[in-house]
């Protein structure tokens, strides 16, 4: 018998969407055992959290984890990677002097940086990541910016036309962003109303910095964000693979490998 409480079928998708996102990826023949239904009920539960954008379905299963055409929930994206992430986002704290106009982008990697922020006030931020506006609403010396526009709940930010203009009508120092995938030279992502924010984001800093864990190196989504020349800098955790770090050489990429801490081969690359 299951041991989650049935009241219909919303709740029992919130809780199947809950799970999946703990779990990354579940067997349809778990789900129903675990929610005491039958394969029809959660094939057909799993076909409305897919339409809603929350898990991808695939045969026998579903996951929450990334593919090429699918992006995941925030909540999986809090929950992984977060070591790799701390690593770059130390990194990236040093590039930020008091004073500056700081633009951080709704990826969990930026979140990461505003986490850190207190120590290098003051700061302007400017962000249209909700978590990022909760964490800093609160920090005395940051003059916090949020950009409006289109509330996207799987993103947890602002997106749309309206955001777009608002970070067109600013001028930042610098901006730190991150994207899906990276390969051949290019940066990617699964999803155009993402990319147009961040498009217009790189167009409004004098800086621009790309934040990686190395699972997103080597990999394509369906929409180019910009070519990696588009970035002063890319930092990516030590995690990534010699052969990831020979590509970014060989597309004279600037970028700078950031030590987790765990014994890795991997060294800086070039820092111009």
């Amino acid at each position: 018998m299951s041991n989650v409480p049935q009241r219909g079928p919303a709740p029992r998708q919130a809780s199947i969407a809950e799970y999946v996102l703990a779990q990354g990826e579940v067997s349809a023949a778990e789900l129903a055992e675990r929610f005491d239904v039958s394969l029809m009920t959660i094939h057909r539960d799993l076909d409305e959290l897919e339409r809603q954008g929350i898990v991808r379905k695939f045969r026998g299963g579903v996951t929450a984890q990334p593919s090429g055409v699918f992006e995941s929930n925030v909540s999986y994206r809090l929950k992984t990677m977060r070591t790799e992430k701390a690593a770059v986002a130390e990194r990236a704290l040093k590039l930020i002097e008091p004073g500056m106009a700081v633009m951080l982008d709704d990826s969990t990697s930026t979140l990461e940086i505003a986490r850190r922020l207190r120590s290098i006030t003051p700061l302007t931020v400017v962000t249209n990541f909700l978590e990022a506006i909760n964490l800093l609403s609160q920090e005395r010396g940051i003059h916090l910016m949020g950009l409006g526009g289109d509330f996207d709940p799987l993103h947890s930010s602002f997106l749309g036309v309206s955001c777009v203009e608002a970070v067109q009508s600013l001028q930042v120092d610098i901006c730190f962003t991150s994207t899906s995938a990276a390969s051949g030279g290019f940066a990617y992502h699964q999803e155009q109303h993402i990319i147009a924010v961040k498009r217009a984001m790189l167009d409004s800093a004098s800086r621009n910095v790309l934040l990686l864990d190395h699972s997103k190196l080597g990999r394509v989504a369906l929409h180019r964000l910009a070519p990696l020349s588009r970035f002063d800098l890319l930092l990516v955790d030590d995690g990534a693979s010699p052969q990831a770090l020979r590509e970014l050489d060989e597309h004279k990429v600037p970028y700078e490998v950031c030590s987790t801490g765990r014994d890795s081969g991997a060294g800086d690359g070039d820092d111009g």
